[in-house]
């Protein structure tokens, strides 16, 4: 009668090779516990499918290489992550770098300006067509009351009308930027 080679046990194949592929791992992978756990997973791995295994299978050397592949794979995994994470911190530093630069060229005083001009463009270019144009004679241009009665066949009396009317619609709709506007 042919007998088959008795298989050995768990505990066996354990307590003779699992500090040997720990420290195996441990050279690859820098981490105690992570070695240990590739290790014990590679066991069982071997445990779960060691009936699907030729029988001649070299144990030691098939968990040998279960423990490598997991070494690889947690490796490739660190350097993803590592790719991962330095490609995040690159694209902090860009975001940083183009704050710095956006506030570097940045000309508050210039920005407030314009946007106080175009305020005040918009207030004027509301006003009626006649009150504006003395409006624009007057302080822009700089022209005579007189001047601008006789430009526009106007009245001195209606001249000082309109620029009295232009003055309280301004007024009114620059209100809460006035002060602002005198500063400016």
């Amino acid at each position: 009668m042919l007998t088959l080679p008795e298989e050995p046990s768990f505990d066996d194949i354990y307590i003779s090779y699992q500090a040997k592929f720990i420290r195996f791992a441990l050279f690859y992978v820098s981490n105690r516990q992570i070695a240990e756990d590739i290790v014990t997973d590679s066991f069982v791995n071997y445990w779960e499918n060691r009936k699907r295994l030729p029988v001649d299978t070299n144990i030691p050397a098939y968990i040998l290489t279960c423990v490598k592949n997991r070494c690889l794979t947690f490796l490739r995994d660190t350097r993803l992550h590592e790719e991962i994470l330095q490609g995040i911190k690159e694209l902090e530093e860009w975001k940083i770098q183009l704050k710095i630069s956006s506030l570097k060229a940045c000309d508050p005083f210039e920005l407030f300006t314009s946007e106080m001009h175009e305020m005040v463009n918009h207030a004027i270019n509301s006003l009626p067509a006649k009150t504006k144009q003395i409006f624009l004679l007057s302080r822009m241009e700089e022209i005579s009351h007189k001047e601008i009665a006789i430009k526009t066949g106007l009245s001195t009396k209606s001249v000082e009308f309109h620029l009295t009317k232009a003055t309280k619609i301004l007024r009114e709709k620059l209100k809460d930027y006035y002060i602002l506007i005198l500063f400016i």
